[in-house]
């Protein structure tokens, strides 16, 4: 490397923090912010006394432990409530059309299906359950199945097929063939469902259980594959009174789809537009005779009901003074698929809900999905349970369809905004994997072009602004595909250009106002802002709903139901690296100012507000993220200060985040069963035994998106490599441009150090792999890049200038 001129290069910062100022040497003073001091025992020896901020961490992570153990307290102080009495449905009647999409509606077609919108709740149905090898949909059998067990569940064979008609057996009810198989199929499967527990819990309860149609039999068997009572149709039934749990199919969606022949690929054909709204229509007429055959409430009717007699078993010891007599309860859902491609599907509750209300006209929701107008199939089992007054065991892993506030907005207006949802989660599957394909190429072609202009010098100073002002785009993209779901690009007519464009146009104004102030001439200045808006833009999502993480490109798709609410892997990623920059560029503007003690408070209150956001169960709800930010935070905290990273101070850290995750997990859990996360859940799934099947599969999911997800591993390498290999090496403008930004902005190290440790552990422990730290650094080294390509611009190229021409000779000729 060339060496620098005197009175040129890189200047050592002022005592203000502006950069390229002198300063007179000083002579070295003793300072307090290292991690420890040296100090002289009484016999003159050395010995290492922490200072005070050495405490802080220890003491931080005490405090919030504390906070948390006070929270999980008044949790368990929560769940003992006084009995109320509530009354009961006389009978629930659970009616699945599997296939059945909120597009397939309509006031004239569908009328008895409208009618059921006008007068109950209303939701999108996330239909996931076990597929079929490499086709990622729910089948019918699947479908109904997950019904019975509520657990996702799956039956053998490559392909879709239609319920086997049930036998008849000698006490006049049925057994569904095949039970055993099927049940053997599904103890393999990642779930480990149990097939029969709503029929197996009704039957139990003393109620009298039927069911309608081949499929209904699925759901309505008990543990052996029996069912009490099987009908071919309803008419068949005959008198419903007697009965507690009705299960009916409406199965015209999925005949038509299925018994259509197949493709060679041995794929049922796509039904024609003509097809599939006959089929829905006859389903409609289904629907409309059992609503027509339903018993009049007991009011109407003049006789009082009688509850049944739970079991010890199956009784709810808080719901002793819950009565019977109020009518019958409808629950209607699509339940599967009848195409090649996965949707949300019809969700509907009408007449008395779990707290004894009537569903009103709105949307439904689940403490399972936290999202308006958007519940599971496996919630749809749980609603069942509850509304019979039964107590779900742990398999069971759904929650009770809630009510929203009662609206006003006609059927019309509630079904479009429900068809709406099922458009963008269509949308969002066919431009996911071109836009990772373009945001991948995208940033490696970057990479090069920044390579170049760095390490060759092409384009001069002119070049390097350019550098940072795509590199600060760049950085804002990450939080840039969650804003844009504030803008319906799915229903613009050319979808994949209308979201690359929306979320150019959300990046290029986060960048404008990073730009926009005196912090602009700063290293960390668009940094800084850049890294802060993405941190609290999503901290307040977590905090309102996660609303913004629904059908983002790089957010969850509630037609996989893989998570619907807190920080997806991919937030955390995103939202845990612009924290850790954030408060590096903070820590440098108060640092700069005299302010160090400040600026070591900033990040330790925020760091700690930010790790209990991600695993609070009402925000973030992150499990494996804790103890990867904390451990990001302590470390850039750490070298904030001035100490040392050492091994026993990363265990502890970790330690300590496992701590934190496993009181909250803990306080999670001491909540009502239908009130837990999946935090609470896990804590269940440890005291039953099955906490090695969850992890096994997390394990298998992060090798399997590691392994599969080239690009994303590509662009990680690629990435890595720029920054360590271009940024951190000698160039033709000198130093090194990252040691440059390094000396003009020390915080910067410790910030991205402390980003790249927590991307690390993330990978180690979240299911989704190479994703977390691929979109980590799609954060961080872009940020990273813009920083010292301004650290470059304020120091001037330390390389030595071209030789002079020798002067001429002075001397006399030669005579």
């Amino acid at each position: 490397m060339a060496s620098t001129p005197r009175g040129r290069g890189l200047a050592r910062p002022a005592a203000t923090g502006t950069p390229g100022t002198a300063t007179r040497p000083r002579r070295p003073r003793p300072t307090t912010t290292a991690s420890a001091v040296v100090v002289r025992g009484s016999h003159g020896s050395k010995r290492n006394r922490p200072t005070g901020f050495s405490r802080t961490v220890p003491v931080t992570v005490s405090l919030l432990l504390a906070a948390v153990c006070g929270l999980l307290g008044a949790f368990g102080a929560g769940t003992a409530s006084a009995s109320v009495a509530r009354v009961l449905p006389e009978r629930v009647v659970v009616i699945g059309v599997p296939g059945l999409e909120w597009g397939d509606l309509d006031p004239e077609r569908t009328p008895n299906l409208w009618r059921l919108v006008g007068e109950g709740g209303s939701a999108s149905m996330s239909t996931r359950a076990v597929p079929p090898p490499d086709r990622g949909i729910t089948c019918p059998v699947a479908g109904w199945l997950t019904v019975s067990a509520g657990q996702r569940a799956g039956a053998p064979g490559a392909g879709c097929a239609l319920p086997r008609t049930p036998e008849a057996t000698s006490d006049g009810g049925a057994s569904v063939p095949g039970w055993d198989e099927l049940s053997a199929f599904n103890a393999t499967t990642a779930y480990r469902p149990v097939l029969g527990q709503l029929g197996r819990l009704a039957a139990g309860a003393g109620l009298k259980v039927a069911a309608v149609g081949p499929g209904a039999a699925l759901a309505a068997a008990d543990t052996s594959g029996k069912i009490a009572k099987y009908a071919a149709n309803i008419e068949e039934l005959g008198e419903l009174s007697p009965y507690g749990l009705i299960v009916v199919e409406a199965d015209d969606l999925a005949r038509a789809w299925i018994g259509g022949g197949l493709t060679p690929d041995g794929v049922p054909v796509a039904m024609t537009a003509q097809t599939r709204r006959e089929a829905v229509a006859r389903a409609d007429r289904v629907v409309g005779t059992v609503l027509d055959r339903l018993p009049p409430p007991p009011a109407a009717a003049g006789a009082p009901a009688t509850p049944p007699t739970p079991t010890s078993e199956t009784a709810r010891p808080q719901e002793a003074g819950r009565t019977s007599g109020s009518g019958t309860t409808v629950l209607l859902g699509g339940l599967a698929d009848t195409s090649t491609a996965p949707h949300l599907h019809v969700a509907i509750a009408q007449g008395p809900s779990p707290g004894g209300e009537p569903y009103p006209r709105g949307y439904l929701t689940a403490t399972s999905t936290r999202q308006d107008g958007l519940v599971a199939n496996t919630d749809l089992t749980a609603t069942a349970i509850d509304l019979l007054g039964l107590r779900a065991p742990n398999g069971v892993v759904g929650r009770a369809w809630q009510s929203q506030e009662p609206s006003g907005e006609p059927a019309a207006a509630t079904v479009r905004k429900l068809a709406d949802d099922d458009l963008a989660s269509q949308v969002l599957r066919e431009v996911r994997g071109p836009f990772f394909a373009v945001f991948v190429a995208v940033q490696i072609l970057f990479y090069l072009l920044a390579a170049v202009a760095i390490r060759r010098g092409w384009g001069g100073s002119r070049a390097l602004t350019t550098v940072q002002v795509v590199a600060v785009v760049s950085g804002a993209i990450a939080v840039s595909t969650f804003l844009a779901q504030l803008v319906p690009w799915w229903s613009l007519p050319a979808p994949m250009a209308a979201v690359i464009v929306t979320i150019l146009g959300f990046a290029c104004v986060i960048a404008g106002v990073a730009f926009a102030g005196p912090w602009r001439t700063h290293p960390l200045g668009p940094l800084t802002v850049v890294a802060a808006i993405t941190s609290t833009a999503l901290l307040a999502d977590v905090m309102t709903g996660s609303v913004l993480q629904v059908n983002a490109v790089t957010g969850y798709e509630p037609v996989t139901g893989g998570r619907f609410y807190g920080f997806s892997n991919i937030a955390f990623a995103v939202y845990s690296a612009g924290t850790i920059l954030a408060l590096a560029g903070t820590a440098q503007w108060l640092i700069s100012r005299g302010r160090r003690g400040l600026a070591l408070t900033v990040c330790v209150a925020y760091g700690g507000l930010a790790v209990f956001a991600d695993g609070w169960p009402a925000w973030g709800a992150d499990f494996g993220g804790v103890p990867a930010f904390l451990v990001g935070v302590a470390v850039f905290v750490i070298l904030l200060a001035g100490g040392r990273v050492s091994p026993v101070k990363l265990g502890l850290a970790g330690l300590a985040g496992v701590l934190l995750i496993g009181t909250i997990a803990v306080a999670d859990w001491r909540r009502p069963a239908d009130q837990r996360t999946h935090l609470g859940a896990f804590v269940q799934q440890v005291l039953d035994g099955e906490a090695w099947t969850v992890v096994g599969r997390k394990f298998g999911a992060m090798i399997g998106v590691t392994v599969g997800n080239w690009s994303l591993s590509l662009l990680t390498l690629v990435a890595l490599a720029f920054l360590f290999l271009v940024l951190d090496r000698p160039s033709r403008w000198g130093a090194s441009a990252l040691g440059r930004a390094y000396a003009l902005s020390p915080a910067l190290r410790a910030g991205l150090i402390g980003a790249l440790a927590c991307a690390l552990i993330g990978f180690l422990m979240n299911d989704s792999g190479i994703a977390i730290p691929a979109m980590a650094l799609t954060v961080a080294v872009p940020l990273t890049l813009a920083a010292s390509v301004r650290a470059l611009a304020l120091s001037p190229p330390s390389t030595p200038g071209r030789p002079s021409t020798p002067a001429a000779s002075t001397a006399p000729p030669a005579p």
